[in-house]
């Protein structure tokens, strides 16, 4: 039996690196291609069906894949940040909208979650069902109505017409919700008793013990956000005020210029999920969020 349950761990782990490897896969062809020199670029990965003039053997048929290059260079990352004006100027039009997103939904979403998890008032489950239901609706069902909404505002070509959607969407309602659902009534009461009204209450029992959970609501929000792509291209016609998520879909033609701005946008998403990885998980776990 305990042989058994050491080929059984053994075999799980095998499995679940060998997936952990083929997620990992592009990220690290896209880091260690990054460091390729323009020529080595266009060798490998140049025009397919076109004559591979490097070599002098006719048609390229496929693309060379190599985990790493022949000479390490830095070429890329100059032509991205110092280059082209383009990537630093998107980049910081993806953190004007970004940030405000997260700040104004963490806001919103906390003290919604408390009043829907620990105040008493009618119809209080029937208003959150009535307000969790939109996240079921896809982008594409509110699509023409926020257009509609945004246009008839005067947001259209603004940034404020994907902010204001962003920060009252019902998601981080939803999470911190589940989450303040595990903090026992008793507390509250406690601090009743001793004269704490719901201010109070909120900033110095609630929001010190749901750091896990909003924790986990800022990384989930920072990639949803960061990787958007829609709401851009429709709400925003001045392409100098796109993020930098439209751009990356735009520089497919530059092979070397794509990898190097690619590594550059995921590092942001990197180092947040590293920093808070253990509020993160915790967060997940105690939320009830599955899947």
């Amino acid at each position: 039996m305990r042989v058994f349950k050491v080929i059984h761990k053994a075999s799980l782990t095998l499995v679940m690196a060998a997936i952990a490897a083929l997620f990992l896969f592009p990220i690290v062809i896209t880091f260690t291609n990054s460091f390729m020199t323009a020529q080595e670029i266009d060798f490998n990965y140049g025009p397919i069906g076109q004559i591979n003039e490097a070599t002098e053997k006719g048609k390229k048929l496929f693309g060379n894949l190599k985990w790493l290059p022949d000479q390490v260079s830095m070429e890329q990352y100059g032509k991205v940040l110092v280059g082209s004006s383009n990537y630093l100027k998107m980049f910081w039009n993806s953190v004007f909208l970004v940030a405000p997103i997260i700040a104004g939904q963490i806001l919103v979403a906390a003290f919604a979650a408390y009043a829907f998890s620990k105040l008493q008032f009618r119809g209080r489950d029937r208003w959150f069902l009535v307000y969790v239901m939109t996240m079921l609706m896809p982008f594409q069902v509110t699509l023409v109505p926020n257009y509609i909404m945004a246009d008839k505002l005067g947001l259209l070509n603004s940034p404020y017409a994907i902010i204001w959607p962003g920060i009252f969407a019902a998601f981080g309602v939803f999470m911190l919700r589940q989450f303040m659902l595990h903090i026992p009534y008793a507390y509250i009461e406690a601090a009743k008793m001793d004269g704490a009204g719901h201010l109070r209450i909120f900033f110095t029992i609630i929001v010190p013990m749901v750091k896990p959970g909003l924790a986990a609501l800022v990384v989930l929000l920072f990639v949803d956000y960061w990787n958007m792509v829609e709401q851009p291209l429709i709400f925003l016609e001045d392409p100098f005020r796109q993020p930098l998520s439209v751009y990356l879909s735009r520089i497919n033609d530059e092979p070397g210029i794509a990898f190097a701005a690619s590594v550059l946008y995921m590092t942001p998403m990197v180092l947040l999920f590293l920093y808070a990885e253990t509020y993160f998980i915790k967060g997940i776990q105690l939320s009830g969020i599955k899947g």
